[in-house]
This record gives structure tokens, sequence and C-alpha cells, in this order.
């Protein structure tokens, strides 16, 4: 789900009090107004510039999976590429998609007004939209978790992994995951449930405040749980991945004979070089998911929770909160690209020369090795 472009609009939040918008709230407050809905233009330059930036991110970072994939075709780092592959599509189309829907609906609104009014997109419209934002949130919250269990198995049973982890069962994971968010998000259109117009009306999305049905509050929480259930899965198979390779890091590191280091430490060396690498862009990628998601994921958890307790807040204060939280959550599509960009082997290598220069020319001399050996074989 990317929602950038409310980001780029930052006066449509401004001022809200003389705006006559209706958005559900927890008190269905309407603030009053005696004049049109009108806000300053938005700012579309930003909204360009941050569109650009993400595509251009994404597609760089499918060029260098697409290029280890062409170098580790055999090796267990395959089914891990297809995953982030499939991971990086998933942000791109979204990024694209969404951004096309927003950005489409702020041009005709200053088309045919002349000016930003705050009207509500046509009832399909705000359908289509909000089946996008819901499918493109899950389907990296979902691959996130997939890779991370993925990575846990193949680091702590690695025997395991090699017979259990296949191609073919990962491509039906991914199959899995798509049907499951394409069914959660298709479930409105077909009369079950609703999306409705969000404040400041560049998005749509499931009812978070206000009266709320049985169906939205299924939907609503099933979102909100189902997102934080895969932040939690890829946290602890991240922390159990990480300790075992800590572990095994410590018993090398005991191993103080110079027959022990060429037999064993140099082979592992590689292995352990080519784990940590997956596990930093794992562990970075689940931090930023973490960052991004969580304030949004809690914040719709509490928004039914209030509403069944018959709490109420100022609707301003609510549609504030919200925004905020889809602007934070819209980032984590722009940054997970980068995560493949800058923590590549080659760049942590060069990373490690800096800190560590002999110990640096050793993983690199060990590493050819290991490649000249498989390279013979």
């Amino acid at each position: 789900m990317d929602i950038f472009f409310t980001s780029s609009f930052p006066v449509l939040c401004q001022d809200s009090r003389d705006h006559n918008y209706t958005t559900l709230c927890a008190d269905n407050q309407t603030l009053n107004s005696t004049s049109p809905s009108l806000v300053n233009p938005p700012a579309f330059g930003m909204s360009y510039f941050t569109m650009t930036l993400g595509a251009l991110s994404n597609l760089t970072a499918l060029v260098i999976l697409a290029h280890s994939y062409a170098r580790f075709r055999r090796r267990a780092k395959v089914p891990f590429l297809l995953l982030a592959s499939t991971l990086l599509l998933s942000d791109l189309a979204g990024h694209l998609i969404t951004g096309a829907l927003a950005l489409h609906l702020h041009l005709e609104r200053v088309k045919h007004h002349g000016q930003a009014v705050e009207v509500e997109p046509p009832r399909i419209y705000c359908k289509l939209f909000g089946a996008c934002m819901v499918f493109f949130g899950l389907c990296p919250l979902l691959l996130g978790s997939v890779m991370a269990v993925e990575r846990c198995i193949g680091i702590t049973q690695p025997l395991l992994h090699s017979t259990v982890v296949t191609m073919t069962r990962v491509r039906l994971s991914v199959l899995l995951i798509t049907s499951m968010a394409l069914t959660l998000a298709g479930l409105p259109l077909l009369n079950v449930g609703n999306y409705k117009p969000q404040f400041p009306g560049t998005w749509c999305f499931l009812p978070v405040n206000g009266p709320l049905s049985i169906a939205d509050v299924s939907l609503t929480l099933a979102f909100s749980i189902l997102g934080l259930v895969t932040l939690t899965v890829s946290l602890v198979s991240n922390t159990l991945s990480g300790l075992k390779l800590l572990q095994a890091r410590i018993k090398d590191g005991c191993v103080k004979t110079s027959a022990a280091r060429r037999h064993g430490s140099f082979s592992s060396s590689s292995l352990h070089s080519l784990d940590v690498e997956m596990m930093t862009q794992l562990a970075v990628i689940t931090v930023v998911s973490c960052v991004c998601w969580s304030p949004f994921l809690i914040y719709i958890l509490m928004s039914v929770s209030r509403f069944y307790e018959g709490v109420s807040r100022p609707k301003h204060q609510c549609e504030k909160l919200l925004l905020l939280a889809l602007r934070l959550a819209s980032w984590n599509q722009i940054l997970d690209p980068w995560v493949y960009i800058l923590l590549r082997r080659a760049v942590l290598r060069r990373v490690l020369q800096l800190l560590q220069p002999d110990r640096a020319m050793y993983t690199q001399s060990s590493s050819y090795r290991d490649s000249h050996r498989k390279t013979i074989s």
C-alpha cells in the first residue's frame, strides 16, 4: 500500500476546521462552515518526486536481485531471492497503482473546480482504490514474514531446509499469499463490508472511525491483526536466526588451530557471510516494516476498540492521527528497495574493510577460495 502522495499534500490537513467535509470519526461530528470547502492547491511537485523516487528505487533493487539470481542459481539463496523479488514487485506495483489513483483524483478535482475542493470520489472509484490499498498493504507484510521464516529454517535447520523449502513450494506460498490478500481486499467489492473516503479525501480505505457494521469491523480487525501477526512472526524468526548465527560465530572463534581454520572455518566463513548478508537485509526490512506499519495497524485496532467501548475523541484529532500513521506506512515501499541496494555483500565487505581491514582481507580471500573450489568441482 503506497499513499506517499498524502505526505505530499500537507496543506490539505491544515485548517480543517474551515472545511465542510464530513468524515466518520468516533463522535460522528460534522464540522460546520458557511463557505464552500476550499483548500490550497496541492503540491504536485513533491508527489511526482516521491513517486519517481520509489519507482526508480524498486527497479534498481530488482536489477540487483536479478544479477544475484544469476550468480546463486544453484544455491540455497534462490528461494530468498524469489521472495525478495516478489516483495519488490509488489512494492513497485502498489507504488505506481495507488499513486496514480490518488494523483488522478487530485487532478480531476483541480480540473473541474479550479481549486483543490474536498469532494468524495465516485463510489466505484473509491472501492477500487480501497481494494488496492488493502491488497498492496498486506502483500509486503505477508511476504516479509515468509522470508523471515524461510531464513530461520535455512539457518537453524539447514538439512530440513534443503528438503522442505523447494522452489515449487515457494511459488505456492507466493500464490497463497496473493490469494489471501486478494480475498480480503475483494470482499467489499462483493458488498461484504465497504470502502469509504478518508480525510482529506485523497484516499479510500476500510472504515476505521465512526459507526461500523459487523462486516466493517471484521474486515478492519482482520487487516490490523493479520498485519501485526506477520510483524511478530518476522521479529521472532529473525531473532532465532540471529541467535543461531551468533552461536555459530562464537563456536568458530573458539577454533584456534590452523588445521581447524583450513578445514572448517574457511568454508563456514563463506557460508556465514552469505547468511549474514541475507539476515542483515531481513533484519533491516523487519525494523523498517515495524516502524512504518505498527502505528497504522495499532491505531486501527484502537479505533475499533474505542467504538465498541463508546469512547469518543475529537473529529479533527482522529483525522490527523490516521493520516499521520498512513504517511509513515507509505514510506515502507520507498525504503524497502534501498535495503537491497545498500546492504549487498559487496557494500558490507567494503564497510568491513573500513572497520576491520585485516579481518576483511581474510574473509575476502576465504570467499574467493570457496568460490574457486565450487567452480572446479
